[in-house]
């Protein structure tokens, strides 16, 4: 039997590799002669990078950076050919910033500015940039200033970092420096960068926005919008309603802005990894995440691997940390049964940490029911 496992990461306990590899021990521990084929996923979001290396090898390179906080943290360059890839969670990622010092008014994308420029150093000719679990919401102001660019008030002074203070921008103090190389965003988020649906409004309060604090951030968003249309050769028209502008705090905006291009990351991950091609020779595929709830099925990357399993007519079964999402909509999504670590220890803490125990042995008691040999 051959089984592919494919899951993205358990947000807080383990990595898509992490996971991919305790359900693949897990199996092979109960049936040793069935073939696991294990192809972790990632959307853009924390993770990418790894998820990439992982299957495609190449060259990663460490790069000294600053958290949303301006604090130094170190991320990594993936080097293919020509082509670099980033992660800017590794720079701007929500998980960097403990809970109490989170406030998207003051933190900054600087860091994944740096990380650029770590790759345009290392001689790439396109930067793809896995956007998503970001803790900023400054549509890509400090990334443009590690760029040289930097937003400036009326008097031609440099504004502090974060999204609030770009209320008072009205130019940019240079020029990108990216010396021609071409950047593309790699993310699902298809939100515009301001309105009921943008960056502020939807993503701003799990980030630490009051409700006060997203009007605030929308108004300065829209109006550093317009000075990015102005300033910027190669900005679109309509930057602020630009789909996918509001990715991670609006650094599709600023992607955009720079003439930059947008794909899907879950897509260009299924590519890379040659999922596709593994699903079509599998008798079942196992996927999952953190918590498989009602929003997992509204196109998150396990909902997209179940519908791929189903329409080539094969069993996708779904371990995950938690389990809320409804049988009915879970099945007609493609997927045939799910299991949780709650449910299996008894308890979310239990779950918490004990997450690779507990995924070996579900995996291997699924081995006993699905597994021919």
């Amino acid at each position: 039997m051959q089984v592919l496992i494919c899951p993205d990461k358990f947000a807080g306990t383990l990595t898509a590799v992490e996971a991919a590899t305790a359900i693949a021990d897990g199996w092979r521990a109960a049936v040793p002669g069935d073939e696991v084929i294990a192809r972790p996923l990632a959307d853009g979001g924390p993770g990418f990078i790894e998820v990439l290396a992982t299957a495609l090898g190449g060259t990663r390179i460490p790069a000294a950076t600053v958290d949303p906080l301006g604090r130094p943290v170190t991320g990594e360059v993936l080097v293919l050919g020509e082509r670099a890839y980033l992660e800017s969670a590794q720079a701007c990622g929500l998980h960097l910033v403990e809970p109490e010092k989170r406030d998207p008014k003051i933190t900054t994308s600087y860091g994944l500015g740096l990380l650029i420029t770590a790759a345009v150093e290392a001689g790439a000719r396109e930067i793809v940039i896995g956007l998503g679990g970001s803790a900023t919401n400054d549509a890509g102001a400090g990334m443009l200033a590690a760029l040289d660019a930097a937003p400036l008030d009326a008097a031609g002074y440099a504004l502090p970092f974060g999204g609030a203070a770009l209320a008072g921008c009205v130019a940019l103090g240079g020029v990108p420096r990216t010396r021609g190389v071409r950047l593309i965003a790699a993310t699902d988020v298809d939100n515009p960068l301001t309105g009921l649906y943008g960056a502020s409004s939807v993503f701003g309060p799990q980030k630490g926005a009051t409700r006060e604090d997203v009007l605030l951030l929308d108004a300065a968003l829209e109006s550093f919008a317009a000075v990015l249309e102005k300033a910027l050769p190669g900005c679109p028209s309509g930057l602020a309603v630009q789909p996918g502008a509001g990715a991670a705090g609006g650094l599709g905006a600023a992607i955009l802005a720079l003439g930059g291009g947008m794909v899907s990351g879950t897509t260009l991950v299924r590519e890379m990894t040659g999922l596709d091609a593994a699903m079509d020779g599998a008798d079942l595929v196992i996927t999952g995440e953190g918590s498989f709830d009602a929003q997992s099925l509204r196109g998150k990357l396990v909902s997209g691997v179940a519908e791929a399993a189903r329409d080539r007519g094969l069993p996708c079964v779904v371990l995950a940390g938690r389990v809320t999402a409804g049988r009915r909509e879970a099945a007609a999504a493609g997927v045939t049964e799910t299991h949780s670590l709650v449910d299996h220890f008894g308890s979310v803490e239990e779950a918490m940490s004990r997450p690779v125990e507990g995924l070996t042995e579900l995996a291997s008691r699924l081995a006993g029911q699905w597994s021919r040999g």
